[in-house]
């Protein structure tokens, strides 16, 4: 009896996902826009940070309430610029964030690989999930890469790199059933415009 009620419960399940992938909705998917971005040089180097402004459409909004995780990559780059020559990448920080909805609980949470935390609001989860820093690259590493070209502009107050941040809910990593449509459907298109800047010696802030 309990094997039936298991296979009814998964055919049940694989019946709403399918037709949660077929179902449109005259809505856009607001996607994923950049408030705020900074290179900001510490005593332990150049430190990334930037604020994504994240808007869920109602159909993945839906799927999230549903049980299905979101898989969110963010990508911060900070590049060597080379007049001659394409820029090089001097250190690339990728991050991957899972949102989830319990409904047991009626909480959401982010998970950020072994560390999670719960919001009972999805705007403040968002939000969280929004902010994302990467680990401070120092002027050794910088100068290691460039034989010190490096020091010589950051003495002379010349911009001497780039950074570049991007942030995209990955379909790839939704339920099979989910998947061909969201490659199609625009309303699961979640992705932020690549935004680069040029980084000051002093502290380089960006207001796209």
């Amino acid at each position: 009896m309990r094997c039936c009620r298991n296979k009814l419960d998964w055919l049940c399940r694989s019946v709403w996902v399918i037709g949660l992938s077929l179902c449109t909705t005259v809505a856009v998917a607001e996607g994923i826009s950049i408030s705020k971005a900074e290179a900001r040089l510490t005593d332990e180097g150049y430190r990334l940070a930037v604020d994504f402004d994240i808007q869920l459409s109602p159909m993945i909004e839906m799927a999230l309430k549903h049980g299905v995780t979101l898989y969110f990559v963010s990508e911060l780059t900070i590049n060597r610029s080379r007049w001659y020559w394409l820029d090089t990448d001097v250190a690339r920080d990728e991050q991957v964030a899972k949102l989830s909805f319990n409904a047991l609980t009626q909480q959401y949470r982010i998970t950020h690989g072994s560390l999670f935390q719960s919001f009972n609001d999805l705007k403040d989860a968002l939000q969280v999930l929004g902010h994302q820093t990467a680990p401070p690259v120092s002027i050794e590493l910088l100068d290691k890469k460039g034989g010190g070209y490096f020091s010589r502009l950051l003495k002379k107050g010349s911009e001497c790199c780039s950074a570049f941040v991007q942030m995209k809910l990955d379909v790839t990593q939704l339920p099979k059933p989910l998947q061909v449509n969201a490659l199609t459907n625009e309303d699961w298109k979640l992705e932020s415009e690549p935004y680069r800047w040029q980084i000051k010696p002093v502290e380089a802030e960006a207001k796209p």
